[in-house]
């Protein structure tokens, strides 16, 4: 797979149903990184050659039609916050974990390696938006935020259509007694998302249905790719495979999305 020479993102088809929007959740294949971060690494905040970087996040503003400036990722702090682009960044990137515009020509995206990258789009209002939605950002109200956000720029929540990409699946997200108790404090409900591990007092956490269901509750209509990026080490990186590997670093994906011009 990491012969590939050109960017070939996975796709929703929800999202490819709907007139005038651009979206792709790309892999790590189609770049020109190597070793550990071979070979689409677009992470500004890896160990890894930022000429290489710079080149992967040009030939995957190529593929969503924009310049390699257009091309906008926040640096993300696991919050709920959002910002809305309408231009290139100027100097530091915002700390923000989610970008929403009204700009044909901007494409907004996430930066991932088991989080949950989400794609958002209204293309009635011609809104669009991305996510960072890790366990913490979705917990804390990142989700409800995006579509606020997008509201505030003319969208309906009813005719949003938001999908949850590539991310670490249940079989392999293993948690301690910490996190099942703020999930059961928040609403014990959340019991439901978690199955019982091999280790007294841990778990297995369901970050997919869980942040499918978030936004099911916010009014949006709500999918995701449901593909595992800890099992399919060929196509994704992972934060947690590199980290039980005791590896020095690890590669970041971008899921994107874009208004194309009419």
């Amino acid at each position: 797979m990491l012969t590939q020479t050109r960017p070939e993102p996975l796709r929703s088809t929800l999202l490819d149903r709907l007139a005038g929007i651009r979206h792709g959740y790309f892999t790590r294949a189609g770049g020109v990184s190597t070793g550990i971060y071979g070979s689409l690494n677009i992470g500004t905040g890896s160990a890894d050659d930022q000429a290489l970087v710079a080149e992967n996040r040009r030939r995957v503003a190529e593929w969503m039609g924009v310049p390699a400036d257009h091309l906008l990722t926040a640096y993300q702090v696991h919050s709920p916050d959002v910002i809305v682009a309408r231009e290139p960044f100027s100097g530091e990137r915002p700390k923000v974990d989610a970008i929403v515009t009204d700009r044909p020509g901007i494409a907004v995206g996430a930066s991932s390696a088991d989080c949950g990258p989400v794609l958002f789009a209204d293309p009635q209002a011609r809104v669009v938006g991305a996510a960072h939605a890790g366990w913490k950002g979705a917990f804390t109200g990142v989700l409800e935020n995006t579509i606020a956000t997008m509201e505030g720029l003319g969208a309906r929540r009813e005719n949003i259509v938001a999908v949850l990409g590539p991310s670490i699946g249940a079989s392999n997200y293993e948690v301690g007694p910490e996190f099942i108790d703020r999930f059961a404090a928040a609403n014990p409900a959340n019991d439901r998302y978690f199955t019982p591990s091999g280790r007294p007092g841990h778990a297995m956490f369901d970050l997919n249905r869980y942040t499918v269901d978030r936004l099911t509750a916010a009014g949006v209509t709500a999918d995701a790719l449901y593909r595992c990026t800890y099992a399919e080490e060929d196509l994704f990186y992972s934060y947690r495979r590199a980290t039980h590997r005791s590896e020095a670093d690890y590669g970041r994906h971008v899921s994107a999305i874009a208004l194309e011009r009419i």
